[in-house]
């Protein structure tokens, strides 16, 4: 509304508006809208009403937005399944349908956009500050036991290339660990090593495999006994998951909202629950799809917008400085879907079956 209706009404709008003195109306916009979308603005005695308009301020106006969208997505999907039989029975759009639940088409997060960034000596402490809880569960798990079964190693192999470790940081990130328990040199380098090398493209068809979306860790491969991978929201007894959260100090009141997200099924909202916890915000600003998405947003926001780079200095050690970072969406390439990472990925698990 204009700024003269808005004067006018302003005693009106002051008295009806819960916490709106005269002069917060003032520095308000305010929106004339039909009674029958502000219902429930009207029914919480939140807006003012005249003449069959609501007149409701710009901080409430989401709910007009979430009722309209709602109203719209319930009609489509009432559209959808009228035509779904006979589109099931189409050949050609079968695959589509029964693929489209799981696809993800975000950035890859391939290495050559964030190659040498981080140390192996800095992997521990970025464990507990930017690492969602199924990575921090598998680097804990990997420092406890100096191993980690194959769905394990695939996971966390390819977030940590993702993250940044080249080909010969993680030879010798996974060397060191695995050596130090039941696993010796040669062991490693004749059952492991060629594994390694896959992963990054240099074994076998060559391909530059991609970390694993949130998808793909919460629907496909399952955690059995002994096994540390998928997703702790999916795949870890619920009170097992809040002695865990409890033992890395999340809050009572933030265990139960993360509780009450998993028990509701909304894995991924109960990561981003997390991560608002555990970096102390209320609301991270945007959907949280994959674990080194997790990753590249906080430390954007632990480093106050600004990356994490490294260079080498003149003797060949890394030298630790901050850049100005370039969007993820800009840099990455998208994926296609999940059947084309399914494929990327045949026959890729054979290398990782020696546990």
């Amino acid at each position: 509304i204009g700024e003269d209706l808005k004067n006018e009404l302003a005693n009106e709008l002051s008295s009806s508006t819960p916490g709106f003195n005269m002069s917060k109306v003032k520095e308000q916009m305010f929106y004339k809208v039909g009674l029958a979308d502000a219902v429930d603005l009207f029914k919480a005695r939140r807006v003012f009403i005249k003449d069959g308009f609501a007149y409701v301020p710009f901080k409430e106006i989401d709910v007009i937005v979430l009722n309209n969208y709602r109203t719209k997505l319930s009609k489509a999907l009432a559209l959808t399944a009228r035509s779904l039989p006979s589109i099931q029975s189409d050949e050609r759009l079968r695959p589509l349908l029964s693929h489209l639940s799981h696809s993800y088409v975000g950035p890859d997060y391939s290495i050559q956009k964030s190659t040498g960034k981080i140390s192996l000596e800095q992997i521990d402490a970025l464990s507990v500050k930017s690492f969602p809880l199924c990575m921090r569960q598998l680097h804990r798990a990997l420092r406890d036991s100096h191993h980690l079964r194959h769905g394990g190693r695939m996971q966390y192999g390819l977030f940590l290339k993702g993250i940044g470790l080249t080909l010969e940081q993680a030879l010798e990130f996974w060397k060191k660990e695995f050596i130090r328990g039941k696993v010796d040199a040669d062991k490693f380098d004749k059952g492991y090593a060629y594994s390694i090398r896959h992963n990054y493209g240099k074994e076998g068809k060559r391909t530059d495999y991609t970390p694993y979306s949130c998808m793909k860790i919460i629907m496909s491969n399952p955690p059995s006994q002994g096994d540390y991978h998928g997703c702790p929201f999916r795949h870890s007894d619920p009170e097992l998951l809040k002695q865990k959260l409890q033992s890395y100090k999340i809050p009572p009141s933030g265990i139960t909202q993360i509780l009450e997200l998993v028990k509701g099924m909304h894995f991924q909202l109960a990561c981003q629950k997390y991560f608002e916890l555990t970096h102390d915000v209320d609301d991270i600003g945007f959907s949280l799809n994959h674990p080194n998405q997790y990753f590249t947003e906080s430390q954007k926001l632990l480093n106050g917008g600004r990356e994490l780079k490294k260079e080498f200095n003149n003797s060949g050690n890394f030298q630790q400085k901050n850049n100005s970072q370039e969007s993820i969406n800009s840099s990455s390439t998208p994926t296609s879907s999940n059947a084309t990472a399914d494929k990327e990925l045949e026959g890729l698990e054979a290398y990782f079956t020696e546990d």
